[in-house]
């Protein structure tokens, strides 16, 4: 019993399941795919373009905030502001800078003292920051910019330039005209970047309205395209299954791409093979009602002669029950033959493997097969060219021997002959059955493996065969995973070429 729990998992499972079952549909792919195709760039693009604008819009900022200050440096010295913070236009100067950039100014002097501070609270106070340590050491100003707290600092050199002492002993009019640069103080200003936050706001939320309605607009086109790319395998499906369901028979056809070519092709060829295959069981089956419907008939002919005489001789009587016998005889070696070849199907039968002594084996079956030679004096010859030993379905073997000698003596001429030649390799072990017989037609040695075929149904029917031989004699071979050839002379005999492994290799 399930319980509740088992149920609700049994549930969850065929959810999954339906889940990736849609996932494995090629329609699906083909939307994501185009769908994420279309999407990615677009958000790449979006955070490409935002980013890039911040880069951009700190580094004119700051290009344009140090240009400014350096100006005001120099008016600093030239007013020597940082010894009479009285200057009203310097004052007006930073006043204007700060409002301008909504920043804050610090002017700090050589004992790093802030002697103006543009917010006021900072005026006398001693700064100690890296930032500016670093400004007065190497009389370089610099920027850094922080994203968290939204503001740009830059450092800028208050510089003097006075000329160079002279060298002891005097100097030359060059060295008075050297001049040395003296780091007198530096400007310490933050700068406010909320307008270009504002801005990269307007920027992200305008992207952002444009990417969902690229993101509607590619999800449209990815569905168009899904439903039209398919549409041929759509075809195809609907194609395979009326010809499944038996409204059309002749091929089909979907050339929109290659691939469906290609899968409409195999489909016909498969169609055609299976047409073949139901001709073939057709006529099979026809022969079959034929073989064993013939025998039949002669009897009845044969018994309904005799009930039609009513003081028919004992002599007749006999004639007639031979002919009988020989018609039941006919008819139970067909059966026979009939349940040697479906026991013979590849796909049931199974192989009783072991090590068989060719050689014995092939002289048994001609001991055998001699007496039925000698009545139509031909003359059996085996030669043997070495030991052969072979992994083998004794029982099968023997059916290939005896099929294909038996013929060789059937369809041979008075006083011919027939010649097994056995002979091995390090692989395969090859048996030649060669005849002075009436040869078979070029046009039929095609179809001789083929079941109820007769190259002269005359003459098969004198000497009792029931087209069943070959094709019980080739399943067998191909069951060891061998190989039969057969060449043939019409008027001059046949030679057929068994090739089988020394070693059986199960499948």
């Amino acid at each position: 019993m399930y319980t509740r729990n088992g149920e609700s998992d049994i549930i969850m499972h065929e959810k999954i399941r339906s889940n990736f079952k849609f996932l494995r549909s090629l329609k699906a792919r083909i939307f994501i795919i185009v769908f994420l195709v279309g999407i990615i760039p677009g958000i790449v693009l979006r955070y490409g373009i935002l980013e890039n604008y911040e880069d951009r819009a700190i580094s004119l900022r700051t290009s344009d905030m140090q240009n400014q200050l350096n100006i005001i440096a120099n008016h600093l010295i030239t007013y020597n502001y940082l010894a009479d913070t009285s200057s009203e236009v310097i004052s007006a100067e930073l006043e204007q800078l700060s409002n301008l950039y909504d920043g804050r100014v610090m002017v700090i002097n050589s004992s790093l003292k802030v002697v103006k501070d543009t917010y006021g609270t900072s005026e006398g106070k001693t700064v100690i920051t890296e930032a500016v340590i670093k400004c007065m050491k190497e009389a370089a100003g610099g920027s850094s910019y922080d994203n968290e707290y939204g503001y740009i600092e830059i450092t800028t050199p208050i510089i003097e330039t006075a000329a160079a002492e002279p060298a002891a002993g005097g100097g030359s009019p060059a060295d008075k005209e050297k001049r040395q640069d003296v780091v007198k103080g530096v400007m310490l200003t933050s700068v406010s970047t909320d307008s270009i936050n504002t801005t990269l706001d307007i920027l992200s939320r305008r992207a952002l309205l444009l990417e969902i309605m690229m993101l509607i607009a590619i999800f449209a086109i990815a569905l168009v395209l899904s439903n039209v790319l398919m549409k041929p395998f759509e075809r195809v499906a609907k194609a395979i299954s009326e010809v499944k369901e038996g409204y059309k028979d002749e091929p089909i056809s979907v050339p929109d791409y290659l691939e469906t070519e290609h899968i409409v092709d195999a489909f016909n060829q498969l169609q055609n093979r299976m047409k073949v295959l139901d001709a073939s069981r057709q006529e099979f089956v026809a022969n079959v009602s034929h073989e064993l419907k013939t025998p039949i008939t002669s009897v009845k002919v044969l018994a309904d002669s005799l009930l039609a005489q009513e003081d028919a001789p004992a002599e007749l009587y006999k004639e007639f029950m031979v002919d009988i016998a020989e018609e039941i005889e006919r008819e139970d070696k067909i059966i026979n033959d009939l349940l040697s070849m479906v026991k013979m199907d590849r796909t049931v039968a199974t192989m009783n493997i072991s090590v068989v002594d060719i050689n014995a084996l092939t002289e048994i079956i001609l001991r055998r097969l001699r007496p039925i030679a000698r009545k139509r004096d031909i003359e059996v010859v085996f030669e043997s060219r070495r030991t052969v030993t072979a992994e083998a379905d004794e029982v099968k073997l023997t059916l290939v021997i005896t099929n294909l000698v038996e013929n060789a003596i059937k369809y041979n001429r008075e006083q011919g002959w027939v010649k097994v030649v056995l002979d091995a390799d390090h692989q395969f072990f090859t048996l030649d059955i060669m005849d002075s017989g009436i040869g078979i037609p070029q046009d039929a040695l095609e179809h001789i493996y083929e079941r109820f075929y007769r190259v002269d149904k005359s003459h098969s029917r004198e000497i009792g065969g029931t087209g069943l031989g070959l094709a019980i004699t080739r399943n067998a071979i191909l069951m060891h995973r061998g190989s039969i050839k057969v060449s043939s002379v019409e008027g001059e005999g046949t030679t057929f070429t068994v090739k089988i492994p020394l070693n059986y290799v199960a499948t």
